[in-house]
């Protein structure tokens, strides 16, 4: 258990609002009084936020409105007072032009929240692909006392006795109905059965992968994110975490007691178990940073090498996450690991991983591998350079074909989105299936927002004739239940100079995973002169938000946060406390 040294009634934060000998204590005691709140009820107590992104346009949130009642019960219960604060939803579905573009806003949104209310310690309720590090970036920052409730997976898919995957599936059907090979109606059979429940997609895609990234870094109580949205363990979970942080309040235990370089390596080491998101990449990279800690993108490709794919979950694999909770669940996956994992790492328990994981048991062997009998014979991801990425690119392994990891093709250049989506079913598109399709501009400033478009469609005359993966290449993202041999993550982007801003029709490139390479195949003073002749795009947003996000987010092996909220280690980031008026 935690040894940290337990606070008095007076030292909590919200003492600074209600108990201080001061003309505004008094004002801000009548206001809640206005509530229909005594002293009793919130005097000499924790305070608790709720950080709750539901709404009505979030099929991930759905039940947060009812589970938000359960963790108020538990803060009650452990004679807390919990307030509700709600926060953006970020329904990964919806947001236009990217979700991404608006992580950072989330993320100062949780934290402001937390400093400017009289508030001890928050439970972040979150799960939707960009909640997650969005609400941990702002809890990490502030460093209070902050646990997370994880939405958790919906049920499996299914339609006619099949089962299906969210989003995984979609894209087959979509491919099969472009090729002919399904109709109107099997279509729609597919849309209406593939999602059933409230919780987020059930397959292995950024809201699972990042769930367990962050149960893993210790933010939940451990094995939380596994379980499935609509089963009754879900509320009980919410439950125990409401009477949790409460404790955590006394303890002072707080998220820089628990996050360190080795806490980050078990996030990324999980990550590669699973098979996750290339996501994950970015996400962790921004939340390492904020904690402080300079973590680079030649960690992920480092451990890559050490790691096993255990997790047989869709795309890579053939389960799905509520297959995976029924297995043992992300306790177990730890358990297997073995010392792969840092298991003296403390979590929000109090407890350290390991004493989390002590008594899991994996239930299935065929949905949790063995670790000698991975699925793959490599690390899920790899970490690209040369000279069409001098920065980095990204490559989920698992999700592509073996046949494509060592190719030379020619490129088929588009140069933003709407000409993709123009050109790329066009009859006279001068492709076939050994050539390579580029998408500029689709990155963090390109797109902007750095929306999940890098999985650039097969074209329509090759999915006809047969053709299922193509090499392809970007400096957008793709979703984490998307799959092909897609190179994502190019940086710099195409919009800033990056050298896939140069690469034309007809130019080769060459991609070697084996040498962990992605090249232009010209000359360098042919670079060097297309690089002079380029000619820098006009930004996009002339105000608001959208300009902020161009002038200080950085690019996607930074983390793409934002410059000014990263913490320098050596220096002193935290905010001072208001002063008592």
């Amino acid at each position: 258990m935690s040894t940290l040294k337990r606070k008095t009634p007076e030292e909590l934060r919200s003492y600074r609002w209600f108990g201080a000998p001061v003309f505004r204590s008094l004002g801000h005691r009548a206001r809640m009084a206005q509530q229909g709140y005594a002293r009793e009820d919130y005097m000499g107590k924790p305070v608790i936020a709720i950080i709750n992104t539901w709404s009505e346009i979030n099929p991930c949130h759905t039940h947060f409105k009812d589970r938000a009642e359960w963790v108020k019960r538990g803060i009650l219960q452990a004679g807390g007072f919990p307030i509700e604060l709600p926060a953006m939803s970020l329904g990964e579905p919806y947001v236009r032009p990217a979700a991404m573009l608006y992580r950072n806003m989330l993320a100062m949104e949780t934290e402001e929240l937390l400093r400017s209310h009289p508030i001890d310690g928050a439970v972040l309720m979150g799960g939707c692909d960009k909640t997650t590090p969005g609400l941990i970036l702002g809890a990490i920052s502030m460093n209070i006392p902050a646990i997370y409730v994880p939405a958790g997976p919906s049920l499996r898919g299914d339609n006619k006795g099949k089962t299906l995957g969210s989003g995984t599936d979609l894209f087959t059907s979509w491919y099969k109905y472009k090729a002919g090979e399904f109709s109107e109606l099997q279509l729609e059979e597919v849309e209406n059965g593939i999602s059933r429940s409230a919780g987020t997609c059930m397959t292995m895609g950024t809201a699972s992968t990042m769930m367990s990234v962050a149960d893993t870094l210790g933010f939940s109580l451990t094995g939380a994110s596994s379980i499935v949205a609509p089963d009754s363990r879900h509320a009980i979970m919410a439950e125990r975490t409401g009477r949790r942080i409460v404790d955590m309040v006394w303890e002072d235990l707080k998220p820089s007691d628990f996050l360190t370089a080795s806490s980050f390596d078990n996030a990324i080491t999980t990550a590669l178990a699973l098979g996750g998101s290339t996501n994950a990449v970015v996400h962790i990279i921004a939340m390492a940073r904020r904690a402080g800690i300079p973590l680079s993108v030649d960690r992920f490709d480092q451990l890559s090498s050490e790691v096993p794919h255990l997790a047989n979950i869709r795309p890579a694999g053939k389960y799905l996450m509520e297959d995976f909770y029924y297995a043992g669940g992300l306790r177990a996956m730890l358990k297997r690991l073995g010392s792969l994992i840092d298991t003296s790492q403390l979590t929000v328990s109090g407890k350290t991983l390991g004493e989390n994981i002590a008594d899991a048991e994996v239930y299935n062997d065929d949905v949790i591998l063995p670790l000698d009998q991975p699925l793959g014979e490599l690390g899920s991801l790899v970490i690209l350079r040369g000279n069409l990425a001098p920065k980095s690119a990204v490559l989920k392994i698992h999700a592509a074909d073996k046949a494509l990891r060592e190719h030379i093709g020619s490129a088929v250049v588009f140069e933003n989105v709407e000409e993709l989506q123009r050109l790329i079913d066009s009859p006279e598109l001068q492709v076939d299936k050994d050539s390579v399709l580029v998408l500029k501009n689709a990155g963090p400033l390109g797109a902007p927002g750095f929306p999940e478009w890098g999985q650039i469609p097969i074209p329509k005359k090759l999915l006809e004739k047969g053709v299922k993966d193509m090499v392809r290449i970007s400096d957008s993202r793709m979703s984490g239940t998307s799959f092909g041999t897609c190179i994502l993550h190019v940086a710099p982007e195409s919009f800033i100079g990056g050298p896939l801003a140069l690469v034309r029709n007809g130019d080769l490139i060459e991609l070697s995973v084996s040498k962990r390479e992605v090249n232009l195949l010209i000359s360098e003073q042919e670079m060097a002169q297309r690089q002079a002749d380029w000619v820098a795009p006009k930004p996009y947003y002339p105000r608001g938000y959208g300009r902020m996000f161009a002038e200080h987010v950085t690019q996607a092996d930074e983390g793409c946060d934002f410059d000014y909220l990263e913490t320098i280690p050596g220096k002193d980031g935290l905010i001072p406390e208001p002063p008592i008026q």
